[in-house]
């Protein structure tokens, strides 16, 4: 008897069917990878597993645990199942996680509902769980606050909390989205090892190939409800049969990965969809059309940015130390490093929010670390920002008109109707309908809000954009059309962009040059291929050799994608 035994699970949500009759079995000491784009209904499973849908979501198959099948249990009974049979971590632990109860009155809670354990018991045994999961103060941790605490270390907590009664199944809905590269390698080695020693079965949610290559026994290729593709790993990746399949694949960018924006494009995965009739699927050419291919960027000349010897702090503490580099018009220079490296406060000081403790920041010329706020409200136009969180940057409250209507007239556009016709030009230069304009934010799907956020720092036509980790929050075929779309916009404005992600594979396609950060340091400068092939410094080396996966079986592209499958 397998420990988990799925049979036509379907899910109807708000008159949508997310679930459309998945079956799959998940044994003991397993791992299973549930893999999709955003909004396939993998989440869903997820929580349809646990029992965790909105009362008016209607489930409907069954789900075998251990035998039992959990739709037909009564809340008490599930109760019980959920605390000792299954464990959830969900994706994101700033927002699972109560910011005004201690880390210890957390875990102790959870011990206390489910077990026989004393107060004292569960106190102890929450500190065992803590040196378990790695964190490096066990006993100091239980009286701090989640926000005490880096990403990392309060993933660590979320699973600490998960397999706190020891679960004999583990659900991981996507543990490592956001993390920087090394940690990301940490908490996957966490989460294998207490696999293997509590014989856990785990299911993995996750849209990230490399994690998956790396990390799964067997596959499911989700999208929109339906199970693609079930196949064990190895032949997942090197012998894929569905072209949903083979254009995630290839949109994936692995480690080992040779590719760069200035040789080719990213495939993007095309859906048509007829009603009541299956999906068709097409894969997009990696060619660029003739008199298409993006231009390298011009060293000749000055730079457009030059950074010398910034340096910036808050109080005892260093967090910026002798920054220099520069980028030059139509460059594309990456900013690589982990968590806490001085990345966003980096880009704070280029945008003027913090003052610097020395350096000088010279854009165009000019030196604009030494304007005063009124200067700077001018200048600001020429450097714009795209945010990481397309859910969290876009005020839920205001239509994409007005968003964009508000950065025209803070910057000085008064003619209504030129910021009415450059909002409609926006939406086209970005992939958008005009009729987006009349919309909110919750209408849109995440990568089209990343488009909305893209309108809104180009709108004021800048000369150079910070991206800060613009694709981490999206899965990989959405990846492929914003940083195909990236490439497209630079053309089309002469931009040059400053693109900070904890993504090294996706730097090294989107970049020109890279800059390497760690402890408020730049360690290492050079071109993609050279940072590679030849990395100097052993920090960079450490970044290169934590990246999951490889794209060694990744089956290659044919030269001609335009073929169609129906499923």
């Amino acid at each position: 008897m397998s420990l988990l035994d799925v049979r036509d699970l379907r899910v109807n949500y708000q008159g949508i069917e997310a679930v459309k009759g998945l079956d799959f079995t998940l044994e003991s000491g397993e791992t299973l990878a549930l893999v999709g784009e955003s909004g396939c209904g993998k989440s869903t499973t997820a929580l349809a597993l646990l029992r965790l849908l909105p009362e008016h979501a209607r489930t409907s198959g069954q789900v075998l645990f251990e035998g039992r099948d959990l739709l037909q249990l009564t809340p008490r009974q599930m109760r019980q199942v959920q605390g000792s049979g299954l464990g959830m971590v969900f994706q994101e632990p700033l927002s699972s996680l109560n910011p005004v109860l201690t880390l210890g009155e957390q875990l102790t809670e959870t011990l206390l509902t489910h077990t026989d354990f004393t107060r004292r018991q569960a106190l102890k045994r929450a500190e065992e769980l803590f040196g378990l999961v790695q964190l490096p103060r066990p006993a100091a941790h239980l009286g701090e606050y989640p926000q005490h605490l880096s990403g990392g270390q309060r993933q660590r907590v979320m699973i600490a909390m998960a397999i706190a009664c020891e679960p004999r199944l583990l659900i991981a809905d996507e543990p490592t989205t956001a993390l920087d590269v090394c940690v990301q390698s940490q908490i996957l080695e966490l989460l294998d090892s207490l696999r293997k020693e509590l014989r856990m079965g785990l299911l993995l949610i996750t849209h990230d190939l490399g994690v998956v290559r790396q990390q799964a026994d067997r596959v499911i290729i989700m999208h929109d409800g339906l199970a693609l593709e079930h196949r064990p790993n190895a032949e997942l990746f090197t012998r894929p049969t569905h072209p949903y399949t083979r254009g995630l694949l290839n949109a994936s960018l692995g480690r080992d990965h040779d590719q760069h924006y200035l040789h080719n494009r990213l495939p993007e995965i095309q859906v048509t969809r007829h009603g009541g009739q299956p999906n068709q699927y097409k894969v997009s050419s990696t060619h660029y059309g003739p008199g298409h291919a993006p231009r390298p960027g011009s060293h000749d000349g000055a730079p457009l940015l030059q950074v010398q010897d910034l340096s910036l702090g808050y109080g005892e503490r260093e967090v910026l130390s002798g920054l220099s580099f520069e980028i030059h018009p139509r460059e594309t220079v990456g900013l690589v490093g982990e968590s806490g490296c001085g990345k966003s406060t980096l880009s704070k000081a280029l945008l003027g929010l913090i003052e610097p403790r020395r350096g000088q920041i010279d854009f165009a010329g000019r030196d604009i670390a030494t304007l005063d706020p009124a200067q700077r409200l001018a200048w600001r136009g020429q450097l714009q920002m795209v945010f990481q969180d397309p859910y969290a940057a876009l005020n839920p409250r205001h239509s994409v008109e007005t968003i964009l209507d508000r950065v025209q007239r803070l910057h000085g556009q008064d003619d209504a109707n030129l910021r009415r016709r450059a909002r409609e030009q926006m939406l086209d230069a970005v992939g958008l309908a005009r009729n987006s304009l009349e919309r909110l934010p919750h209408q849109f799907s995440g990568g089209q809000r990343q488009r909305i956020g893209i309108a809104r720092a180009l709108i004021v036509k800048p000369k150079l954009v910070i991206c800060d980790e613009p694709v981490s929050a999206l899965d990989v075929s959405t990846q492929a059309q914003i940083l195909n779309l990236l490439v497209e916009l630079r053309e089309a404005f002469d931009l040059s962009y400053l693109f900070i992600s904890h993504d090294l594979s996706v730097v090294r396609y989107f970049s020109d040059r890279v800059l390497v950060m760690h402890d408020a340091r730049i360690v290492e400068q050079a071109t993609p291929h050279t940072l590679w092939q030849n990395p100097q410094h052993s920090y960079t080396q450490r970044l290169l050799a934590a990246i999951p996966g490889s794209r060694e079986a990744f089956i290659p592209l044919s030269r001609s994608l335009s073929f169609a499958v129906a499923c």
